[in-house]
Formats: structure tokens, C-alpha cells, sequence
């Protein structure tokens, strides 16, 4: 994998899959105050940790004493996951992979991991985020991409704006060129068959997809 890419742990849920750990082998990792607990599940040496640390125990702190730290006041301007990417971006982060972006107890930290992902998209990043049970991935105008989902796998795409010229393909409920008003549940639940292709004429949108979920829609 290119030492462009970069892994960031965060502090929401994670369940450790072989998928996840075939998506995260090879980049570099820099975590995020507790997100610091997923390097031990997932047996990575961060090269940084950063945040005020409020939510990072002794226990973690004493087992990672040798990671280099950034440490930040408490009252910062920024929560320690953008931080932590800030930091990827100035080691030359071209792709960036949020684990534990998605869940946890504090869903305005989760909801601002979307927003934020959004915003680095449009900039020209590669981004995705994952709990490894559940991903991600920005939908920004212009946008077409390839994703390898299971055959039977949920998926949805929520829009952050009206969305024009949404196709999706190899899927049980294709779209071609379609308009979808924003707040509409139109394009949630739907299933891949196999590899699915999408893409977006203008607008903002996450496609939500749980690769391990083969219950149907």
C-alpha cells in the first residue's frame, strides 16, 4: 500500500474483520485520543498519538508509552479526530481510512466524521470510514466509483443536498440518471449483486454499505 495512505483511529465502535484488515494492511496510523484501544484489537503500532487524552485510561496510556504523543488542551477548537487528520495531511496523506468513524456513544462526534469526510473529499482526498461491520464513502459531484460489495449486501445512499444524475448499477434497484430530493428515503436499503458501479452528476451524498448484512431489503 502506498505510505500515502493512512489509517486513523477513532474513538467510536469497531469490529475487527478479515475485510478490515485486508483494507488497513500496509498504511501508516496515527490514533486518536481512545481511539488508541482499536490498535491493540487490530495489533498495529500507531507512529503518533494525539488529543487532550480525557478518554484514554492509564492502562492504554502505560501500553502505547513509546508511541510519540501530541497532546492538546482540553478546551481546543477541534475535536482529536480532525486533529489527527490534520496530522495525516501534513505527513502527505493522499487516502485516508477512519476506523471507528461510525457509532458510539456520541453520535455528533459520528455525524461530524460524515461532514468531515465530505469536506475532504471535495479537496481531492480518498476517504472512507468503517466500523468494519459498516462503511462509507463520499459521493461528491462528478464522482464515479467501483465498490467490491458481497453479493447480497445492504447498502444505502443518503444524500446531504439534492442529488442529480444518481446512477447505481448492479443492484437489485438501479438508477439511471436520477434526481433525489434531499431528506428523501428513496435510496436507502438496497442490495448489491456483486461489485456495484456509482455515479453522481452533482450533489453530496454518503453511500452507507454493510458488507457483512446479507438479510435483503
Amino acid at each position: 500500500m502506498s505510505p500515502s495512505t493512512f489509517t486513523l483511529l477513532l474513538g467510536g465502535n469497531l469490529t475487527v474483520t478479515e475485510r478490515l484488515n485486508a483494507l488497513i494492511a500496509g498504511s501508516r496510523v496515527i490514533a486518536a485520543d481512545s481511539g488508541m484501544r482499536h490498535a491493540q484489537s487490530l495489533n498495529l503500532m500507531p507512529e503518533l498519538w494525539v488529543g487532550d487524552f480525557d478518554s484514554a485510561d492509564a492502562a492504554l496510556r502505560d501500553s502505547f508509552r513509546q508511541v510519540e504523543r501530541h497532546s492538546y488542551p482540553a478546551t481546543k477548537a477541534a475535536t482529536d479526530g480532525e486533529i489527527a487528520v490534520a496530522e495525516a495531511l501534513a505527513r502527505g496523506a493522499e487516502r485516508l481510512i477512519l476506523v471507528g468513524a461510525l457509532g458510539g456513544e456520541r453520535s455528533d462526534h459520528a455525524l461530524q466524521h460524515h461532514l468531515h469526510a465530505l469536506a475532504l473529499a471535495e479537496e481531492g482526498l480518498e476517504v472512507m470510514l468503517t466500523s468494519g461491520e459498516e462503511e462509507a464513502y463520499p459521493l461528491i459531484s462528478g464522482d464515479e466509483m467501483e465498490l467490491e460489495l458481497p453479493n447480497g449486501s445492504l447498502f444505502s445512499v443518503l444524500g446531504f443536498s439534492d442529488l442529480e444524475g444518481l446512477t447505481l448499477s448492479n443492484v437489485r434497484y438501479p438508477l439511471t440518471d436520477f434526481s433525489l430530493t434531499f431528506g428523501s428515503s428513496r435510496t436507502i436499503s438496497n442490495v448489491a449483486q456483486g461489485p456495484i458501479s456509482i455515479s453522481l452528476g452533482h450533489g453530496r451524498a454518503l453511500l452507507m454499505a454493510r458488507p457483512y448484512d446479507l438479510t435483503g431489503a
